[in-house]
């Protein structure tokens, strides 16, 4: 239903033609009586439309539930409350250019000129969505909406370097390229993985199309997020023999409840894959060479981890050799002094009942002996004008990016790994970087990207092949490619800049975002000792047993700094908890995953997921349930042996056999977790 309010009013003058007859002289005053009256109402109309034409412009525009201003809008829920609220920053609209057009709203005058706007509502049983764009037409000015926090909780958007669970932003930021950055290696970018999209604790959700030069900014101290379309000092580009005009178009969803309004954005608008990976990956952990090895690893130390792993009675789904392997970046086979013998090593592995997948990422650094062949058959990002082969600066050197865009490059690459995989028996790889951040800021590729992070898309579509235990950590509208999607490498610390309390948030908003096989990275983080609690060589003890711990209730579990670089307590923990992941964690996980390739629903899922009306539930980021059923409370403060926890109301039974029957939340305070412990409560049915 459209409305304006204030309305005008009007109304119908009929014309008359009168018949001539003659007058009697006792009608006379009669009809000089009615001609006076005429003159009168004429007087009174034309009072009538001064006055109106006096009154205010209309300054507020109604299609069902959202309330249109020329400086912004708002949207109601059913009960009437405003939960959603939308400044226009960049211009005002000119509500006298507005119009309906059968269920659409159009407006095609601002206070800068001209340009096509327009809102939709659509109805679909319990959810009402609006669709909104706004295209400039007479100029490349950005157009920049600013959304309010509106008093509610957010979530989803991207991984960052601090993460938290509601978002938090910090300080001020104008708009910048929302694309897939390493925030690993740069704090201040958007993360590996990212999706146009955001969810409110106030049942309500926007996604950002496609088509849009996305940029993202914010303001901590007016609680808002900026939303900026633009091609100016921007990686995006317009589509070839479109005008730089920019356009802002998004959908804004509203429902019941912050649940169901999510599965609804995630089954009308996101991939979802389309099988589950390996059973064996989801049971057992995956051995990384990195973290123990770094760069050193070489064919000894590699069965010598490998014959640990089983001296120590450890499961093993595959073990990942990672960097480095090779002699120089963008060479695709072994190292001969540090690797004397890779064929005989593989086979011993085998022998030994070992998988192996390999590291690989996109660089050909130009000391590689590959470097001219890539140049010369055209397989690299270009710079702008496509003459020369655009060099980038990546964490081991400088080289060129191989195009995913290009037939040619994916094919060079592929055939590279296949020819690893018939070679040495290689079951699947790991595939780092892919993000948009490692191309140059103005760059030329075979096919035309309007959107730069379509270039992670392209990149990720390289493990399909190999997607049974393949590993990605950059993702981009990547939920189809149906493998293990990592989160960027932590630091060996306890906070939450890539530490150990970042580990819930980032799954959290990962599963959000649609990708639900996550691999949690390494346990311990990366041993870095700048970057490493306390300064050491390895992470510090008491960190390490209570990342494992939390570690073996996630989908699937990593090691690299094993367990018996500690002590015989550490090595009996770890064992216990392997199989804690193996026979509790794993089967439920592997029924979920089952289902999420209809459904797309998290595997790891917040407390909000069962209690949708839950303030509280709202803000909790050290708590996570897996399904419905396993609400999992590890500990994550160094030097604790005890934590709050909280109990959504429900029939739970703890893990040590304690049962709550609660008509309402209950907060348990100080609730005692020795050092080998990880709380965890299942759901019951009720007696």
């Amino acid at each position: 239903m459209y409305q304006v309010v204030p309305g005008g009013a009007g109304g119908t003058i009929t014309d008359a033609t009168p018949i001539k007859k003659s007058i009697s002289k006792d009608t006379r005053p009669v009809v000089a009586a009615g001609v006076l009256g005429v003159v009168l109402v004429i007087a009174a109309v034309t009072a009538w439309c001064y006055y109106i034409a006096s009154l205010p412009k209309p300054d507020l525009l109604r299609t069902e539930m959202l309330e249109l201003n020329k400086d912004g809008f708002i949207i109601r829920n059913q009960a009437g409350s405003m939960v959603f609220k939308m400044a226009f920053r960049s211009g005002a609209l000119d509500l006298d250019s507005c119009y309906k057009d059968g269920q659409i709203l159009k407006c095609v005058r601002s206070n800068n000129g001209r340009l096509n706007f327009f809102i939709q509502t659509v109805f679909v049983k319990t959810v009402s969505c609006y669709r909104l764009r706004w295209e400039e037409l007479e100029s490349d000015r950005p157009v920049e909406h600013a959304m309010s926090y509106n008093g509610s909780h957010w979530y989803g958007g991207a991984e960052t370097a601090i993460q938290h669970w509601p978002i938090t932003i910090s300080g001020q930021q104008e708009p910048k390229p929302f694309v897939t950055g390493d925030v690993y290696s740069n704090r201040n970018e958007f993360g590996s993985i990212l999706e146009r999209y955001w969810l409110s604790s106030n049942a309500t959700a926007i996604k950002i199309n496609d088509s849009v030069p996305f940029h993202l900014g914010w303001n901590d101290t007016e609680k808002t997020l900026y939303f900026q379309a633009r091609y100016q000092d921007s990686p995006y580009r317009p589509n070839l023999g479109q005008l730089p005009y920019a356009e802002l178009s998004y959908r804004v969803c509203v429902g019941l409840d912050i649940g169901s309004i999510h599965k609804y954005m995630v089954r009308r608008y996101f991939n979802k894959p389309y099988k589950v990976p390996s059973k064996v990956v989801f049971r057992h952990p995956i051995w990384s060479t990195w973290a123990l090895h770094k760069t050193e690893i070489n064919q000894h130390k590699l069965l010598e981890y490998a014959a640990n792993i089983r001296k120590y009675g450890f499961n093993c789904s595959h073990l990942e050799l990672d960097d480095r392997y090779n002699e120089r970046y963008g060479n695709f086979d072994f190292d001969q002094e540090k690797f004397p013998n890779a064929s005989s090593m593989f086979q011993q592995l085998k022998a030994d009942g070992f998988l192996v997948s390999l590291w690989t990422h996109p660089f050909v650094n130009y000391d590689s002996e590959n470097f001219g062949t890539v140049v010369e058959k055209g397989l690299l990002v270009m710079e702008p004008t496509g003459n020369l082969p655009a060099l980038v600066r990546w964490w081991n050197g400088i080289g060129g990016i191989l195009d995913f865009t290009n037939p040619e490059a994916r094919n060079w690459y592929s055939s590279h790994l296949r020819s690893l995989r018939s070679k040495y028996g290689i079951t699947s790889f790991k595939l780092d970087a892919g993000e948009t951040s490692y191309l140059p800021w103005q760059f030329r590729t075979r096919a035309h990207l309007q959107d730069p992070s379509t270039f992670t898309r392209r990149y990720t579509e390289m493990a399909i092949p190999y997607n049974e235990r393949a590993e990605l950590r950059s993702g981009y509208q990547s939920q189809n490619i149906s493998c293990f999607f990592r989160i960027i490498d932590r630091d060996s610390v306890w906070g939450y800049e890539l530490g150990l309390k970042s580990l819930i948030p980032s799954v959290l908003t990962i599963s959000i975002l649609g990708y639900q096989f996550i691999l949690p990275d390494m346990i311990g983080g990366n041993a870095y000792p700048n970057r490493t609690h306390g300064g050491l060589a390895l992470p510090d003890r008491e960190l390490y047993i209570r990342w494992l711990e939390l570690s073996a209730f996630m989908p699937a579990m990593q090691f690299s700094i094993p367990p018996w670089e500690y002590d015989d307590e550490v090595v009996q923990i770890a064992q216990r908890f392997t199989k804690l992941h193996e026979t509790l964690v794993a089967p439920r996980v592997l029924e979920l995953a089952s289902e999420v390739l209809a459904t797309g629903d998290p595997i790891i899922r917040p407390l909000w997921w069962i209690a949708s009306t839950d303030e509280t539930a709202y803000k909790i980021d050290s708590q996570f349930l897996i399904g419905d059923d396993l609400m999992v409370a590890p500990v994550l403060e160094p030097g604790k042996q005890e934590r709050d926890i909280y109990l959504p109301a429900g029939h739970w039974i703890s893990y040590k056999g304690e049962r709550y029957d609660l008509k309402e939340a209950l907060h348990l305070t100080d609730y005692p977790v020795d050092l080998d412990e990880l709380a965890y409560f299942e759901w019951i049915a009720k007696a």
